[in-house]
């Protein structure tokens, strides 16, 4: 083996090994050897807690991803355009792969051919049904889909040579094959921001008031309470005044007993600032102003419109721009002049950048019309 076959393999992880994408426990065989490898984190446990049960995740996930699927593109051709502007199985293609990228870090597009030889669908798949498998110098042939028992290969190219499946992903430092998504940099401050709210609830439903103790005085005579006297007495405390129902409820105490309250400090029950903390770092993760959340107290932007187009500049159109990319380089073998991109001129959060730089073009009188023309786009 050569020095650059060495060196091939060594950037390309080597050796033509399949590893599991982020979320995936993968078990099999590849040629004759048995292969296992444990995922980095559980892609569903983290989907569940972040996007499933964290209003603020899931709502930073949506404004980036809607914004994505309902961006407008510049004209192109009709076929071309039905294809990406279709939805994939119910639901907006470009909306779906955004959805991926930001919570899986990889999207990948099954290209579906019609009866002419072109591409006739595109469907996104699940990024954590999804492995890559690669030959022996570590570039990807093909991708293996599982859905429950039913395993599937899918080759990268078809029998012309053309793109089968695309594969778009976010940066990963560490990985030549899969990309990284925003859940776990967001996992920490999403597991406090549901602790404070579970932490939250639980004091709501004692009456929404910290809990106290139960004193025993045994008297003169110092008998304690027998272990069945404990439990009958935990049973009609749990039974007659725990829960928001007994809240205000009034206590009768016999036998030498008395409630004595038990309080937190200010800061010790500050939960709203620490879930305002944690809210903030998820929007964070995701790209995604926190003014645009709701949450108060954001000083970075002037005003909500300041933070509508840092959204746009920041998030948005570069996740849309690897998006569309991905896409168009692999219809490129269909449509060799295709080209895939946002039209600026008609978001209207950033029609106030669109007019100052038409102003300026315009006057500019060292350029020609040819020119003011190209640096605008037309």
């Amino acid at each position: 083996m050569t020095l650059w076959n060495n060196i091939a393999l060594a950037f390309k992880g080597g050796g033509g090994s399949v590893r599991p994408p982020l979320g995936r426990s993968y078990i099999g065989t590849y040629g004759g050897a048995a292969l296992s490898g444990d995922a980095p984190f559980s892609y569903e446990g983290r989907v569940r807690e972040a996007y499933v049960e964290n209003a603020i995740a899931q709502r930073a996930v949506r404004i980036v991803a809607e914004g994505v699927g309902g961006a407008p593109l510049l004209p192109v051709d009709e076929r071309v355009a039905a294809l990406v502007q279709t939805s994939s199985a119910g639901q907006s293609l470009l909306e779906t792969i955004a959805a991926h990228l930001l919570l899986h870090g990889n999207g990948y597009v099954q290209i579906i051919g019609g009866g002419d030889g072109r591409p006739d669908e595109l469907y996104a798949l699940r990024p954590d049904r999804v492995t890559v498998e690669p030959d022996g110098k570590g570039w990807p042939v093909a991708y293996i889909y599982r859905a429950g028992e039913h395993v599937t290969r899918l080759a990268a190219q078809d029998a012309t040579g053309r793109a089968a499946i695309i594969h778009i992903k976010a940066f990963h430092p560490t990985d030549d094959h899969y990309g990284l998504g925003c859940l776990g940099a967001a996992a920490k401050a999403v597991a406090v921001h549901n602790a404070a709210a579970k932490w939250n609830k639980a004091i709501l439903d004692n009456a929404a008031r910290p809990s106290g103790a139960l004193v025993y005085d045994p008297g003169v005579e110092g008998s304690a309470l027998t272990g069945e006297q404990f439990d009958r007495l935990k049973a009609e405390m749990e039974a007659s005044f725990a829960g928001s129902g007994n809240a205000g409820r009034p206590m009768l105490l016999e036998g030498g007993l008395k409630w004595q309250s038990m309080s937190l400090s200010p800061a010790d029950m500050d939960f709203v600032a620490l879930k305002e903390a944690a809210a903030r770092e998820i929007a964070l993760a995701f790209g995604v102003p926190p003014m645009l959340l709701g949450l108060p107290g954001d000083n970075s932007y002037a005003n909500y419109r300041e933070a509508n187009r840092a959204l746009w500049r920041l998030t948005i159109l570069p996740l849309a721009g690897k998006i569309l990319a991905g896409l168009a380089e692999a219809l490129r073998g269909w449509w060799p002049e295709v080209a895939l991109a946002v039209d600026r001129d008609q978001i209207p959060a950033l029609s106030e950048d669109r007019e100052r730089l038409w102003k300026q073009v315009c006057e500019a009188d060292f350029l020609s019309p040819e020119e003011k023309r190209a640096m605008l786009g037309v």
